[in-house]
C-alpha cells in the first residue's frame, strides 16, 4: 500500500523556517526539531577556560603551601604561593621568591607541572576553540575555512590534542637533549643535576615560561651559543602558535601554500626579532652594566637572546634593570606585542599587529578595503584586532596608574612590571619581590588576564556575532 503524499498546504507549511513554525500550532507541533544545539559550555568559552585555570590554579596554590614545598620545612604563604602557582600556571615567568633556593625538589616539580599544564592547556583549548568556531559556519563556509588553514581538522578533536603533545615532545626533548650535555661537561654539575636543570630549562623555553632555577636566571650562561640558541629556538617555536607549527610543517612535506595566518605570523615574527635584536643590542652594546665589559661575540650572542625573550620567553641573561631607559621602553612595546596566536606566548600577538598596519597602510593609500597577500580582510576581523589593542592598553594604563599612585618606584620600572604581567612575559627590573602584598595579588590577576582574556574576548566576539537585518543612514563624526 502507498504512502499517502501531503496535501499542498501541509507541503508549504514544511518550508517555512523552523524558527516561525515552533511558535506556532497546527502541523508545527507535529515537526521534529532538527536545529543543531552547540554544547552550552562552547557558548560560554571565556566561563570554562576562567573555571578551569582558577581550579588548577588553586590546587597548584595549596600545594605549594604545604610543608614539605619549601627547602626551610614551613611551606609558602598565601600571597607567594598563589604568585608563584599563576605564574607558573600562566607561563608568565614573574617571580617573588628563589625557585632554586627556596623551594625544594618536590616544590620545584610542582612549578614544573604547572608551566606544562599551563602551555599545553593553553595550545590545545586556543587549537579545540578555533574548530569550534569553524563548526558554527554552514558547510561550505567550514570546508572553505578548512581549505584555508588546512590545520584543525573539522571534528578532529583527539587529532588536535595528538598532535599538540608531539610537538611538545619533540621541541622539549630536543632542547634536553642538546643543553644537557653541555650542563655536565662545563659547569661543573653532575649527570642528575645537568639533566634535571635541562628539563626543567626545556619546558620552561617552550613554554615560554621564562622561569629558572637559577636567581640571575641564564646570567650563568652568557655568550654560550650552546645554551642560549637551542633556548631562543625553543622560545620562538613555542610562541609562534600551534596552527602555524602544524601548517609550516605540512607545507615542507607536501608543499602546500601557506594561509594567510601563517603568512602573517611568520612575517611579522622575523621583522620583530630582527628589528628587536639589532636596537637592543645597539643600544646596550656600551653599557657597562649590560653588554659593554663583554666579549664582541658574547654581546652578539647576549644581543640576540634579549631580542628573542620580550617575544614572551621571559628569561634573561644581563640584568634587566640596569638597561637603559629606552632599552626598557622599547623592550615594553616587544612584550605587548609578544608571539602568535594559540601558542605559549603572550601579548595581542603579532597577527593583530599586521591587521593594525594594514589597515592604516590602506588608509593611507586611499583604499577602502584592506588587502594582503591576494586576500581582503573581513572587517570583524579588523574591529577585533581594534578592541583588543584598546582594551589591553586600557587594562595596563589604569593598572600602572594604580602601582605608581601606591609606591614609590619609577615610571619605567612600574610601566615595566605591569606590561610583563599582562603580556605573560616575565622579564622584571626587579621591583616585583618587593611589592606590597595586594599589589602582587594584582599583577597575579593581570597574569590571568593576559593569559586567558585575549582568547575569551575574542573567542566571546565570535560566537555572540549576530548579523543585523538593517542598517541606519551614514553619519561621519569628525576624526583628527
Amino acid at each position: 500500500m502507498s504512502r499517502k503524499s501531503p496535501g499542498p498546504v501541509r507541503r508549504w507549511w514544511r518550508r517555512l523556517p523552523w524558527a516561525i513554525r515552533r511558535h506556532s500550532g497546527g502541523f508545527a507541533a507535529q515537526a521534529p526539531d532538527l536545529t543543531h544545539r552547540e554544547p552550552k559550555a562552547w557558548r560560554r568559552p571565556a566561563r570554562v577556560f576562567l573555571t578551569v585555570f582558577l581550579t588548577v590554579d588553586l590546587v597548584g596554590t595549596l600545594l605549594l603551601m604545604l610543608p614539605f614545598a619549601t627547602t626551610d620545612g614551613q611551606g609558602l604563604d598565601p600571597v607567594p604561593a598563589l604568585f608563584t602557582s599563576t605564574t607558573a600556571l600562566a607561563v608568565c615567568g614573574l617571580s617573588v621568591i628563589s625557585i632554586g633556593q627556596d623551594l625544594s625538589t618536590y616544590g620545584q616539580v610542582v612549578v614544573l607541572t604547572l608551566m606544562q599544564v599551563g602551555g599545553m592547556g593553553i595550545m590545545t583549548l586556543t587549537a579545540l576553540l578555533g574548530s569550534a568556531l569553524v563548526h558554527r559556519f554552514g558547510l561550505r563556509m567550514r570546508l572553505s575555512v578548512q581549505a584555508e588553514t588546512r590545520t584543525l581538522d573539522i571534528g578532529d578533536v583527539s587529532g588536535v590534542v595528538g598532535r599538540v603533545t608531539i610537538i611538545f615532545a619533540v621541541v622539549q626533548g630536543a632542547v634536553f637533549a642538546i643543553i644537557t650535555p653541555r650542563l655536565w661537561l662545563h659547569y661543573d654539575m653532575t649527570l642528575g643535576e645537568a639533566a634535571y636543570s635541562g628539563l626543567f630549562h626545556a619546558v620552561s623555553s617552550f613554554n615560554n615560561a621564562g622561569l629558572s632555577l637559577y636567581d640571575d636566571s641564564m646570567a650563568g650562561f652568557s655568550g654560550d651559543t650552546m645554551i642560549l640558541l637551542p633556548i631562543s629556538v625553543a622560545v620562538i617555536l613555542g610562541g609562534i602558535g600551534f596552527p602555524v607549527l602544524i601548517e609550516v610543517w605540512r607545507g615542507l612535506r607536501e608543499g602546500d601554500r601557506w594561509s594567510l595566518h601563517t603568512r602573517l605570523t611568520i612575517t611579522t615574527s622575523i621583522m620583530l626579532l630582527l628589528f628587536g635584536t639589532f636596537l637592543i643590542t645597539l643600544m646596550e652594546w656600551n653599557n657597562p652594566a649590560t653588554l659593554g665589559g663583554l666579549h664582541w661575540s658574547a654581546k652578539l650572542t647576549d644581543g640576540v637572546f634579549h631580542g628573542v625573550m620580550p617575544r614572551s620567553g621571559g628569561l634573561n641573561v644581563v640584568p634587566t634593570g640596569e638597561m637603559m631607559d629606552s632599552t626598557l621602553l622599547f623592550t615594553i612595546m616587544l612584550m605587548f606585542v609578544g608571539g602568535g596566536s594559540a601558542g605559549t606566548a603572550g601579548g595581542i600577538k603579532v597577527a593583530t599587529l599586521a591587521v593594525l598596519f594594514l589597515v592604516v597602510l590602506s588608509e593611507v593609500r586611499g583604499h577602502t578595503r584592506v588587502h594582503t597577500f591576494d586576500r581582503t580582510l573581513p572587517p570583524e576581523v579588523i574591529r577585533q584586532a581594534l578592541s583588543l589593542v584598546f582594551l589591553s592598553a586600557t587594562v595596563v594604563a589604569f593598572s600602572t596608574l594604580l602601582v605608581l599612585r601606591t609606591t614609590t618606584f619609577e615610571f619605567i620600572h612600574v610601566l615595566f612590571e605591569v606590561v610583563s604581567a599582562v603580556g605573560v612575559v616575565g622579564l622584571s627590573t626587579g621591583i616585583t619581590p618587593h611589592l606590597p602584598d595586594w599589589i602582587q595579588v594584582l599583577l597575579a590577576v593581570l597574569m590571568v588576564a593576559g593569559r586567558i582574556g585575549p582568547i575569551t574576548f575574542v573567542a566571546a566576539l565570535a560566537f555572540r556575532s549576530r548579523h543585523r537585518h538593517y542598517t541606519f543612514a551614514e553619519a561621519r563624526p569628525i576624526i583628527g
